[in-house]
C-alpha cells in the first residue's frame, strides 16, 4: 500500500512539474466571457486540437502532446469550468464547451484542424466542428461511443445524474474506477479517482447530464458535418462497429486498456493516433 501511494505522490509530482514546464498557457473569453486556458506547441500546417473528458482537464493529454508537438502544431484545451479555465456560467453544456474549443481555434487562427476529443470531449469536437465551418478536416473520437443508436431517454439519463447529487465526490468514484481494468497501474487509478471526484460539483453534473443527452443529438450532428469521423476505442467492453459504421465511424480498436487508453498506455496509443491522422490529412 505505502508503495501504491509513493507511486501515486510521485505520478501527482510529475504533472505538476510538467505543466510547471510547458507553462506557456494563454487565455481567451468564450461563452459568457468564460475565460479558457490553453497551451500551444510545434508547428505543422495542420493543427491538432486535443479536448479532454468529463471532469478531467488538458494535462491528461501530457503525453501525446510531447510526441505529435515534433510533427505538428498541437493545442490543448481547458474546457470551461476545468483545469485553469474560469467559472461563471449557470449551465455547463456540449454546446458551451463546443464554443470554448471555438473560440481557440478562431484566436490562434488555425485553418486546418483536426479534433481529438476523449470521452465527453468526442461530442464537444462534434459541436465546435459545428461552429468552425470550412477549418475542421476530420474528427477523432476517444471512447465517446460503444455504439450509435437513439441515445439515452431524458429520464435515464435524469435517474443516472441523480444518484451522485446528495455526496459528489464520494458517490462518483466507484464510478470512475469502474472505467479501469483490474491490471491497471493502481497509482494512476487512484490518481484519476482523486482528480475527477474533487471536480466542481455543480459543473460536473450540469455537464454530465448535458453529455448524456447529447447522445441523442449526436447521430444528426455526425451527417450534417459530413467529415471522416474516427473512433479509438478499448476492447474492455463491445463496440458495435456496425452501428458505428452505419453514421460514418471508422473505428479502431485498441486492446488491453481501459477508458483512460491514452494514459494507461501513451506509446501505443500514439502510434494508432498517428496513423488515424495520417489517414485524415489525405
Amino acid at each position: 500500500m505505502k508503495a501504491i501511494i509513493f507511486h501515486l505522490l510521485l505520478i501527482t509530482v510529475s504533472y505538476s512539474a510538467n505543466a510547471q514546464a510547458q507553462m506557456k498557457v494563454s487565455k481567451v473569453l468564450s461563452k459568457n466571457n468564460v475565460s479558457i486556458a490553453y497551451e500551444v506547441h510545434g508547428e505543422g500546417n495542420t493543427a491538432l486540437v486535443f479536448v479532454h473528458g468529463w471532469s478531467c482537464d488538458r494535462s491528461y493529454w501530457k503525453k501525446q502532446l510531447q510526441f505529435f508537438s515534433k510533427s505538428y502544431r498541437v493545442v490543448a484545451v481547458d474546457l470551461g469550468g476545468h483545469g485553469q479555465s474560469g467559472l461563471g456560467r449557470n449551465n455547463w453544456t456540449i454546446y458551451s464547451f463546443g464554443s470554448d474549443v471555438a473560440a481557440v481555434v478562431k484566436k490562434l487562427r488555425l485553418q486546418r484542424v483536426i479534433l481529438i476529443g476523449h470521452s465527453m470531449g468526442g461530442d464537444v469536437v462534434a459541436d465546435a466542428a459545428r461552429q468552425l465551418p470550412g477549418i475542421v478536416i476530420g474528427l477523432v473520437m476517444v471512447d465517446t461511443y460503444k455504439e450509435l443508436s437513439n441515445g439515452r431517454s431524458i429520464e435515464s439519463v435524469k435517474a443516472f445524474v441523480n444518484k451522485f447529487k446528495l455526496n459528489f465526490s464520494d458517490s462518483i468514484r466507484p464510478l470512475i474506477r469502474s472505467m479501469f481494468l483490474k491490471t491497471s497501474d493502481p497509482a494512476l487509478v487512484e490518481f484519476v479517482i482523486m482528480d475527477m471526484s474533487s471536480a466542481p460539483s455543480a459543473v460536473a453534473l450540469s455537464a454530465l447530464e448535458s453529455s448524456f443527452n447529447h447522445s441523442r443529438e449526436i447521430t444528426n450532428d455526425l451527417g450534417k458535418l459530413k467529415l471522416p469521423v474516427f473512433a479509438i476505442n478499448p476492447d474492455n467492453e463491445p463496440t458495435d462497429t456496425l452501428s458505428m459504421q452505419k453514421h460514418g465511424v471508422e473505428t479502431v480498436i485498441m486492446p488491453g486498456v481501459g477508458h483512460f487508453l491514452m494514459m494507461e498506455d501513451p506509446i501505443r496509443f500514439n502510434e494508432l493516433l498517428f496513423t488515424v491522422v495520417k489517414k485524415l490529412e489525405k
